[in-house]
């Protein structure tokens, strides 16, 4: 009898160790967060690849040891492009989780939903895909909003250089009616004048619109030379389709959402060859690229979404560094190391030397952009001549 009570205790005692021992571990963790649409929107599988090098990152650190001696480990939430649902996504992943950094979102106009929670709780967001010009914009008091992606203001400054440098004068715009169309339209509206171009014939369209010969027909009968589309993948595609529709094909200049398979299978392959957009890298070149896609290839939605890979695992490795330079979690800490980072970081993308300051938030600019356009079901350089006279003198923000 008295043995098996010892035995009782034993067994509970030894439960009780590992219990600790696994809560113990538990708090030793870092944990991190991503928040953004995985399902719903075109852009849903640039958040899914975002997510991917967000983990490779998070494997490759924790290989070598973890930061400070301590693993990460990632928490996701789908916001399903919804903002009110980002909102809840994101006071649940800082007050419940506890997350120190919150990588995302997928679209922009979620990020100026929750920005402010972001700013008060004054927790680290590394935006990786989302490319809203006002996103890492200082609302007043300190900035906890960072980003390494493109950004939209500097593609509109890049191929608004573009459109000078080819001659035109007229330029017809054309964006989609959520934040990141809203966005876009204000850039290239602002960044057309000054490259004194004359930009007054804008249209608007609704993500699920399918026909826009009507604000197409507006902008010929307008003089526009040349159209620029803001918007997603889709409706981008949508916005092409109807140019066929009329039979009215102008030089057309888009957001990097042309990129996206999504744009690719609801243009075609034909009229997909159609626009020169902006991005911030072709194909996997250098040994870590290749490393990085080969492992990561088989889970994409399509190849071309491979720079959002490359971005969340460059969004980890700064956040790593800022921790590592902080000497902990504390978020005031790591917004203060990020805005002066001691040390470069070695990134999948590039090396970042003090890639961001006090009043820079931005590890990417248009230097970083190529010209890019689909050639035979690929993307491929736009090697025309007007895109290798652009220098950065040319570019104006």
């Amino acid at each position: 009898m008295q043995a098996n009570i010892l035995t009782r205790r034993l067994a509970i005692a030894a439960a009780a160790s590992l219990f600790a021992l696994g809560a113990m571990a538990q708090a030793q963790e870092i944990k991190l967060g991503f928040n953004g649409d995985l399902s719903a929107s075109p852009s849903a599988q640039s958040g899914a690849a975002g997510v991917l090098g967000i983990q490779a990152a998070i494997d490759d650190i924790n290989a070598a040891g973890g930061v400070n001696g301590r693993k990460l480990t990632l928490v996701i939430r789908d916001d399903q492009s919804q903002p009110p649902k980002s909102i809840q996504n994101m006071s649940d992943l800082i007050d419940n989780e506890k997350v120190v950094a919150v990588f995302g979102p997928t679209n922009s106009g979620n990020a100026m939903a929750w920005k402010h929670i972001a700013n008060q709780k004054k927790i680290v967001s590394m935006g990786m895909i989302g490319g809203g010009t006002d996103i890492t914009k200082s609302t007043g008091g300190d900035n906890y909003m960072f980003r390494v992606s493109m950004v939209d203001r500097e593609q509109v400054a890049g191929l608004m250089a573009y459109a000078k440098k080819a001659g035109y004068k007229k330029v017809g715009l054309m964006a989609e009616t959520t934040g990141f169309g809203s966005g876009g339209l204000k850039d290239m509206q602002e960044i057309g004048k000054l490259q004194d171009l004359d930009v007054s014939a804008a249209e608007r369209f609704a993500v699920t619109d399918t026909d826009m010969t009507s604000q197409l027909n507006k902008l010929k009968a307008s003089g526009a030379e040349v159209v620029f589309i803001w918007a997603q993948g889709t409706p981008t595609a949508q916005v092409i389709r109807s140019m066929e529709k009329i039979n009215w094909f102008p030089p057309v200049m888009s957001s990097w959402s042309a990129d996206n398979v999504t744009f690719y299978d609801a243009a075609g392959k034909t009229l997909a060859e159609k626009p020169v957009f902006m991005r911030t890298m072709l194909d996997p070149s250098t040994p870590k690229q290749k490393e990085l896609f080969e492992r990561t290839k088989s889970k994409m939605a399509a190849p071309s979404a491979f720079p959002f890979v490359v971005h969340g695992y460059d969004a980890v490795q700064l956040i790593a560094a800022s921790i590592k330079q902080a000497g902990g979690t504390d978020g005031e800490k790591m917004r203060v190391a990020l805005e002066d980072l001691k040390e470069p970081v070695q990134g999948a993308m590039k090396t970042y030397t003090k890639p961001f300051s006090k009043s820079q938030h931005e590890a990417l600019t248009a230097a970083d952009f190529s010209f890019i356009r689909w050639t035979g079901g690929k993307l491929s350089l736009a090697a025309d001549s007007t895109a290798k006279q652009i220098s950065a003198a040319d570019i104006k923000r």
